[in-house]
């Protein structure tokens, strides 16, 4: 059936198990997050080939939110750098949604994979990220999690696209937001501050994924006891709320002053003063290329698992105030 045809809100019009077996082939989980399993699938009559994200609504209200939620923002979005939905099946025990399978890599493999890269990549990689959020923003719709992890290129070719995945968090900005959550070295100062909020955020995460991309290191990082989760997330947070970053030597020695300047804007601290996606598009980089040793710098600092985990920040900000 094509997705639409069950609301949300429906108790009595739900999909047999069975419809979504008929028209599919799930394969293996081939990666596990934070809500839900995903699957590659295979459509029987056509042979294509999607991503399929299952939810186990036993699993809590949060994971059924979260599949309402991301079924909801997907419905309303076309876009060429964000994935498409392709279908939507709710069971009594479970939501299946159906997206475009994106064959190539997260943008932070296809970095280490490359060995060396250039700042006109990075403002490549950037300008598709700030066209896709200045449309989200056009619909007042907060991704509230955007990271490297959740850029992939669509396909292997040479001059593939970006895509934006991983919609679960995000929200429709009626009113200013005040549920804090994210991943924790991408917050904005307004969540980390536990201030209402809204699009600016993805602004300025936007801002951190261009700051790693330029010099491999991330803008805000506390290295001592990193076993204390606690108290790591404590100086981290602190580092965020002042804005304690700074372009260090020998990492930004080759960086233009534009796209210096560009990160500075989107990494403003106070919201209303931060660059819009839409005005930071105009802003141009250089092609140069980026020391090999930036490469090698990613490769150091993103080997870190908390770095590759989405997490929800409510408790753990309830716990810092």
């Amino acid at each position: 059936m094509p997705f639409g045809c069950v609301t949300l809100g429906d108790k009595k019009d739900y999909n047999q198990p069975s419809e979504v077996t008929d028209r599919y082939d799930l394969g293996q989980v081939i990666k596990t997050e934070e809500f839900c399993e995903i699957f590659r699938a295979k459509e029987k009559t056509t042979g294509k080939l999607y991503t399929c994200k299952k939810f186990l609504k036993r699993d809590g209200r949060k994971v059924r939110k979260a599949a309402k939620n991301e079924i909801i923002i997907l419905k309303m979005v076309k876009h060429p750098n964000i994935l498409q939905l392709v279908d939507v099946y709710i069971t009594r025990k479970e939501y299946f949604i159906f997206l475009e399978l994106a064959t190539g890599r997260e943008v932070f493999d296809w970095i280490l994979d490359q060995g060396y890269y250039s700042e006109k990549d990075t403002s490549n990689v950037i300008r598709q990220v700030l066209e896709a959020v200045a449309y989200l923003h056009s619909l007042k719709i907060v991704h509230r999690n955007l990271k490297l992890e959740n850029l992939v290129y669509y396909n292997r070719l040479k001059n593939s696209k970006i895509v934006i995945s991983d919609f679960h968090l995000a929200k429709l900005e009626n009113g200013l937001i005040k549920e804090p959550c994210g991943t924790p070295e991408y917050l904005a100062p307004e969540v980390v501050g536990r201030q209402r909020y809204g699009r600016p955020v993805d602004c300025w995460a936007i801002g951190v994924i261009m700051y790693i991309l330029l010099s491999g290191n991330p803008p805000f990082y506390e290295e001592a006891d990193e076993e204390d989760y606690e108290n790591h997330d404590k100086n981290l947070f602190r580092k965020i709320l002042a804005g304690d970053y700074e372009f260090d030597p020998p990492y930004w020695d080759d960086i233009s002053q534009a796209a210096k300047e560009l990160v500075t804007r989107l990494m403003e601290v106070e919201q209303d003063q931060r660059i819009t996606a839409e005005e930071a598009i105009s802003h141009e980089c250089s092609d140069k290329n980026i020391k090999d040793g930036v490469c090698a710098q990613i490769e150091k600092n993103f080997a870190r698992a908390k770095w590759k985990k989405a997490v929800r920040v409510t408790t753990l900000m309830k716990r810092l105030r």
